[in-house]
């Protein structure tokens, strides 16, 4: 059994599709472990200011993970590990040494001084906080700084295993993150406390490390310091990591801004922007990131040996698979977002007015799912072919209107009745204190549907106009869709007539039913439509696991 397991670990994926749907598959195993946990705390603290607290001790490691730990990012790494190993290994192994040396020294250099100062951050960015609760968040983001460390190192190793196709641990990895979290939940607060949630995510983190490091390591990379670094080479990675460092940063102040404005609002907002943004997270990783982490190394071997045609044929083929994957579920996430919200969140402390606006918020970030997803993708194209300032302009800009329409938007909330009225009808929150955080995931989805098209726009400019297949899985994608969503809303009539709605197996069984029944119907319809990605999802799935037939591996990647 070990043997088998560790044979998993080791086993190439160098299919896009077989590789995506890998991925996808852990994606899935992971999201619910997160799920859980969010349940978990959900269930034990409620919408209240422990986990406001909880949430927003995240923000200034998340920064330091952008700014910094970023350096040592797979998609900056691997195309050059990828041009050093064809040479030989010894070579891309001190690469990968010097890159430790420089770049995790500076981190840790970063971390400490940011452990020393955090009380003084803390007032800065947080002044309304007093007492146990700003002492709490002190405590707990001096501890939570630890993370940027290990998943910096987990990045570092991230780009060797992905670069031999080892997809099995990085699926593997946010697991066992995840399992660290809930470890800490449900074994170390009762002991230590509310930082006993901070030490956990610590644990988690160590896990995403040493999935990374064991792999890495069988396969003859290690970390070891380097005396004497090759200046050439920290050159070209802070060149190529600076303009996506930026950008990496710009959204995460961009994201700790709404958190401050949220931390403004009634106690509770935070917990419900995090949840509701924990849960539009489930399909970014399982479509997105899937297909993204899937294409990149194939990516930068295709543009690295200036074939073009498969280069672009690749960012085409995971474009129609996102875009079609990802349609179903917008609309989905929409129609069921209160059975998806009191299913996973619905439980102990966690309200009835908690439930409901994380609902809403659900709602509106959905809204920007399929924009999220694609921009995965170009992010990783545009770092494929060293591109990386594009990317910048675009997360900058993006950033900047995230900000500012968050802003303008909870201004405009606070201030026209008539928009409220307008706000409150459609996402159903009438009379609901607290409605204003509604305002956040609008902002932030307008923000990233103008990213990706930026995005587009530049890709589109140098590369021509390839991506025109797009439009024809766009329409037959999104008249599935919506049939799908029809389907669903009218399942959740019939069934809320005789299941017990105030009971978790009713409202599970009620959604639960209805989403089966909308996505039959969304690949009946496909099906019916003749559907080319659709033909090929089968065709990969029957050659992967079904083995319908000896595939013989392309001469190029024995």
């Amino acid at each position: 059994m070990v043997k088998k397991l560790l044979s998993l670990l080791h086993r190439e994926w160098s299919g896009l599709h077989e590789a995506a749907f890998l991925l996808a598959l852990f994606a899935i195993f992971s999201q619910i472990l997160a799920l859980f946990r969010d349940r978990l705390l959900a269930h034990t603290f409620g919408a209240g200011q422990t986990l406001d607290t909880y949430y927003a001790a995240f923000r200034i490691p998340d920064l330091v993970f952008a700014g910094v730990a970023s350096f040592m990012s797979a998609v900056v790494l691997i195309p050059i590990l990828i041009r050093y190993a064809k040479d030989n290994d010894a070579r891309a192994q001190k690469f990968l040494n010097d890159a430790f040396t420089v770049f995790f020294t500076f981190l840790v250099i970063v971390c400490v001084g940011i452990f020393i100062a955090m009380p003084a951050l803390v007032q800065a960015f947080f002044p309304h906080l007093e007492g146990q609760a700003q002492s709490d968040l002190i405590m707990m983001t001096r501890i939570l700084i630890l993370s940027p460390i290990l998943l910096g190192l987990s990045n570092l190793l991230s780009s060797v295993t992905q670069m031999l196709h080892k997809f099995i641990a990085f699926a593997l990895a946010p697991v066992l993150y995840n399992i660290g979290i809930i470890f800490g939940a449900i074994f170390l607060y009762p002991v230590f406390g509310i930082v006993g949630l901070a030490w956990g995510v610590i644990l988690g983190a160590f896990f995403h490390f040493f999935i990374h490091f064991f792999v890495s390591y069988r396969h003859g990379f290690s970390l070891t310091l380097s005396l004497a670094p090759s200046l050439r080479d920290i050159w070209e990675v802070i060149y190529v990591s600076f303009p996506r460092t930026i950008g990496l940063v710009a959204n995460q102040i961009a994201l700790f801004v709404l958190i401050i404005y949220a931390m403004q609002m009634e106690a509770g907002s935070v917990t419900v922007f995090n949840f509701a943004f924990n849960l539009q997270s489930v399909p970014l990783a399982i479509i997105g990131m899937s297909y993204a982490t899937a294409a990149f190394p194939t990516l930068s071997k295709h543009f690295a040996g200036a074939d073009i045609e498969k280069f672009l044929a690749q960012i085409l083929s995971a474009t129609r698979h996102i875009v079609l994957w990802s349609l179903p579920i917008l609309v989905l996430f929409i129609v069921l977002r209160a059975q998806i919200v009191r299913t996973i969140l619905g439980s102990g402390s966690f309200d009835w007015t908690a439930t409901i606006l994380t609902a809403a918020t659900l709602a509106l970030f959905s809204v920007s799912i399929i924009a999220q997803s694609v921009g995965l993708l170009f992010i990783r194209g545009f770092y494929a072919t060293g591109q990386n300032k594009i990317p910048l302009i675009a997360n900058l800009l993006s950033a900047v209107l995230i900000v500012v329409s968050g802003y303008g938007l909870v201004h405009w909330y606070g201030s026209s009745q008539f928009f409220q009225n307008f706000i409150s009808s459609l996402l159903r929150v009438e009379d609901v204190r607290g409605a204003e955080v509604l305002m956040l995931p609008l902002a932030y989805s307008i923000g990233m549907v103008f990213n990706v098209a930026l995005l587009i726009y530049f890709f589109r400019r140098r590369f021509g106009r390839f991506l025109s297949p797009v439009k024809n899985t766009f329409t037959q994608g999104l008249f599935a869709s919506l049939m799908a969503g029809f389907v669903a809303y009218e399942f959740l009539g019939v069934l809320g007539m005789y299941l017990d709605l105030n009971t978790f197996l009713g409202i599970f069984t009620q959604g639960l039913v209805a989403g089966v029944a909308g996505m039959l119907t969304w690949w009946l319809i496909l099906e019916l439509l003749g559907s080319e990605e659709i033909k090929e999802t089968r065709t990969a799935l029957k050659r992967k696991f079904w083995k319908a037939g000896a595939v013989m591996p392309d001469r190029e990647e024995i």
